[in-house]
């Protein structure tokens, strides 16, 4: 059991420095570009995919229009809905042509990603940065050291960074989450 508890510590650790690092004014803007969206897309692929798809869930949950990009029910984007895409590196090309739709229909485009200088990140209005390595950047990685094996350290933080968010939210429409329980799915 101590080797389990010494390498939940560490997990913890690197997650705290990363996080730590995330510019407050970034998570802030986000959460104000959220609110202000008529609609909110959600986009990512592989883990990031996955922690995107939470985030979606929770989006709905506070009672917002969300949609999950490729999913059979997503609708049309339109100008003034906003995209949020989450990729560690900002160069997945599915994403990139994404980004580049989103911005030819008059989207908001939100980036949370490792990489400030990546093609993503230079179409985006908004961009989240979470320090993390992954060997997917071609930009040098931060100073942060992990045990994780690839992008682990980002999705990991992107998971929490998505949570935060929601609670920033929460705050901002004076949502408890009894009230959001009431969105839960009720055929389970």
């Amino acid at each position: 059991m101590g080797e389990i508890l010494d390498l939940g510590r560490q997990l913890v650790a690197e997650l705290t420095v990363s996080l730590g690092a995330v510019r407050e004014e970034e998570m802030a803007a986000l959460a104000e570009r959220i609110l202000a969206a008529p609609r909110v897309f959600v986009d990512g692929k592989g883990r990031s995919g996955l922690q995107g798809r939470g985030f979606a869930m929770r989006l709905m949950h506070l009672g917002l229009r969300v949609h999950m990009v490729d999913e059979v029910t997503t609708p049309a984007l339109t100008p003034g809905d906003l995209l949020v895409i989450a990729s560690g590196s900002g160069r997945t090309p599915s994403l990139v042509q994404h980004a580049g739709k989103a911005r030819e229909l008059g989207a908001v485009i939100a980036l949370i990603t490792t990489s400030r200088g990546s093609p993503i990140a230079g179409m985006a209005n908004q961009i989240v940065v979470v320090p993390a390595p992954t060997p997917k950047s071609r930009e040098p990685g931060p100073d942060i050291v992990t045990q994780q094996p690839m992008g682990s350290l980002f999705e990991m933080a992107l998971g929490l960074l998505f949570d935060m968010t929601v609670i920033l939210l929460m705050r901002r429409m004076g949502l408890t989450s009894e009230q959001m329980f009431k969105n839960h799915a009720n055929l389970e």
